[in-house]
């Protein structure tokens, strides 16, 4: 199959008529087509299709016990109304450039493996990359089985309900041990490249990133009759707290979001009880990350207690810095053919988006790269990668695991 047929196969899972975007939640029906989708890949190529211990799926070419692999791909799930190119282009891109490897009559020196990790976006269950996280021990069987989505069913729960045993899950360092290396390729999550004017770009960190939990506690009364001298309204307090979060990372050069919030008791009518929302924050070192979340906690506090309102702040999540190994990184500049001696000449990207790579990173060698996006727009429908910059990537892409992989 060709790149378009399978992006055309692959489009309409998991599409909302209503908003043009994907709802790939975690262990749902659209999560269960998509996986259904890659398994037909799979085994279209003769390739060994299995499903490890935590759910992320996985098609070899070669002996999977034999060590030093090179594996690629990335998810497939999405963020809410997220958009088309944001995981799958890179488990898309990966059966492509086996296509094209094969076209080319490469001779595969060691195990090649496409992954699809499972829930990479944290959608439904409110934490990323979990599939990769409990591989790498990074994510406790414990803390893993009190994840709990919206409707209060566990994950344990859903995914018991698609089929996969949730007390199997945990670290899996024997499968990661006959790993050699990952390269997952990603939609750029930015402009540079188009700035750049390049088509691929290599990455070269992740930023520092988290997500804090604001409550805020005050007393629920009626709209209509509450004097407003005699209100405890939290809204105020969070609202301020926003205006907070955009002039701290402004200030610091970096990117702070409240994206989520939860209001109860939720009436129109209703002063509420309890404002809870949740933070972002993104910085290229961790003394800028600190110095913006120190500084919007800070004036959390001070409006709340302005208006008698009770806070607590939780760090739900928090992933630091990722260095991608640089001898990897150097290797995928060589083998794209930018230079001889070690040095980069391809874009260097750093990027404040989380990815599996990341994760895995100091379990394994990992690197990405990157295809330009011309509207710089991702986690929304307006999300876009042109169609000859995608089989740019693939070419790339296959460049790099025949540089890694064959003889």
């Amino acid at each position: 199959m060709t790149f378009h047929s399978m992006w055309a196969e692959l489009l309409p899972i998991g599409r909302s008529s209503a908003s043009g975007g994907y709802r790939r939640y975690a262990w749902t029906a659209a999560d269960a087509d998509c996986r259904a989708w890659f398994r037909e890949q799979a085994e279209a190529r003769g390739l060994t299709y299995e499903v490890d211990r935590n759910g992320n799926q996985w098609a070899w070419l070669g002996d999977p016990t034999a060590g030093d692999a090179v594996v690629t791909g990335s998810h497939l799930d999405s963020v809410p109304d997220g958009g088309a190119f944001d995981g799958p282009l890179g488990v898309v891109s990966s059966f492509a450039a086996l296509d094209e490897l094969r076209a080319r009559r490469a001779e595969f020196a060691k195990p090649l493996a496409l992954v699809n990790f499972g829930d990479e976006e944290g959608a439904r269950f409110g934490l990323a990359c979990v599939g990769s996280r409990l591989t790498a021990g990074r994510l406790t069987v414990e803390q893993a089985h009190r994840l709990t989505d919206g409707d209060g069913v566990t994950l344990p729960q859903a995914m018991e309900a698609a089929g996969h045993d949730p007390d199997a899950i945990g670290p899996d360092p024997e499968r990661l041990s006959r790993i050699g290396a990952f390269v997952e390729l990603h939609v750029e999550q930015g402009r540079a490249l188009d700035l750049s004017g390049d088509r691929v770009g290599v990455a070269s960190a992740i930023w520092p990133h988290g997500r804090w939990r604001f409550d805020f506690r005050g007393e629920a009364n009626h709209a209509g009759t509450t004097r407003l001298e005699d209100r405890r309204d939290p809204m105020l307090p969070y609202a301020e707290t926003v205006l907070a979060a955009r002039r701290e990372a402004r200030l610091a050069g970096a990117v702070a979001t409240f994206g989520k919030i939860s209001v109860e008791p939720n009436g129109v009518n209703a002063i509420p009880s309890l404002v809870r929302g949740w933070l972002d924050s993104r910085a290229a070192d961790q003394a800028t990350l600190d110095t913006v979340v120190g500084g919007v906690e800070r004036a959390a506090r001070d409006h709340a207690a302005a208006h008698g309102i009770d806070l607590d702040v939780v760090r739900e999540s928090f992933t630091p810095v990722v260095e991608f190994d640089h001898a990897l990184r150097d290797e995928l500049a060589r083998i794209l053919g930018k230079g001889d001696d070690a040095r980069l000449t391809v874009p260097v990207l750093g990027t404040g988006a989380g990815h599996d790579a990341g994760i895995l990173s100091d379990r394994i060698p990992t690197a990405m790269l990157f295809v330009r996006n011309p509207t710089g727009v991702s986690h929304s429908p307006a999300e876009f990668a042109a169609e000859d910059d995608c089989v740019a990537g693939v070419h790339a892409l296959a460049d790099v695991l025949e540089g890694l992989a064959c003889r």
